[in-house]
């Protein structure tokens, strides 16, 4: 057998205890580092979301849309540090948002479903992010830099942004749709049924967003019982379940082709 044979056959160093050297162990000879690392960014990601859109930026939840000129441009004055310092970091780290489309369209490669399904997710969904984030972003920015302009072309970025935000939301109901067909017909139990079924579920509630690009007032207004906190609700459940679903998918991922492996449960002491 030749040296070079002998080398690749050749088990790893041990892994240091802790530290950045465990780290960089990990990423040299973990063959599920890139998987891991996407997961890792997944969760940056949607905490920092949270905290912008929420905290800094306070336009979660939506303010009023039937606001008149004058009221929308003291929206804009009241909120014009958190909106630049918020989606300033969210234009820095937006890109984060890949990591779940990949991983999700990794998940669905794993599957014995055609390719097709992964390659419908994956262009659905890096076309999703401009409408259904960044176009926010950039009309709410534009309005904060200059709290001077006149109120009518506040109100016209304003309303803009947020049924940006909240009307684009038949590009993700598509999205849904694709991965629930493709979790509903695989047999390599990539993940669950049930799991499909709630994507149905998150689907339907996106649905109803759209009447927000209708009617001002109401449930189903952009900032209405239906099409905001109901969703809302749903979205955040349907996130921590794929989030955990897509961790359990990587610590059962081996690389095959057929059926993934059960999750092996930690034995009790």
């Amino acid at each position: 057998m030749s040296a070079a044979a002998d080398t690749v056959s050749a088990p790893p160093p041990p892994q240091p205890k802790a530290g950045l050297a465990r780290i960089a162990w990990q990423w040299r000879h973990n063959p599920k580092a890139e998987l891991w690392l996407a997961w890792c960014t997944i969760v940056v990601f949607y905490n920092i979301f949270g905290i912008v859109f929420f905290g800094l930026t306070r336009t979660q939840p939506p303010p009023q849309p039937w606001w008149a000129a004058a009221r929308v441009a003291q929206w804009f004055s009241d909120n014009h540090d958190g909106l630049l310092v918020g989606f300033g970091v969210i234009f820095m780290m937006g890109a984060f948002s890949v990591a779940s489309t990949a991983l999700i369209t990794y998940s669905i490669f794993r599957m014995s479903v055609s390719r097709a399904f992964a390659w419908a997710y994956l262009i659905i969904y890096s076309l999703a992010a401009a409408p259904g984030m960044l176009v926010t972003c950039i009309a709410l920015v534009v309005g904060a830099l200059r709290p001077d302009r006149d109120p009518r072309l506040l109100t016209w970025l304003y309303d803009m942004g947020f049924l940006s935000f909240s009307g684009t939301m038949g590009i993700f109901l598509v999205g849904s749709v694709v991965w629930a067909v493709a979790i509903l017909l695989d047999k390599n139990r990539v993940l669950p049924k049930w799991f499909g079924y709630l994507n149905i579920c998150n689907a339907l509630t996106e649905v109803v967003v759209a009447t927000c690009c209708i009617v001002k007032s109401g449930p189903f207004a952009w900032n209405g019982l239906i099409s905001f906190y109901i969703n809302m609700v749903v979205f955040a459940a349907y996130t921590g379940v794929f989030i955990t679903l897509l961790q359990k998918m990587i610590q059962r991922e081996d690389f095959g082709a057929g059926v993934m492996p059960a999750f092996a449960k930690p034995a009790r002491h």
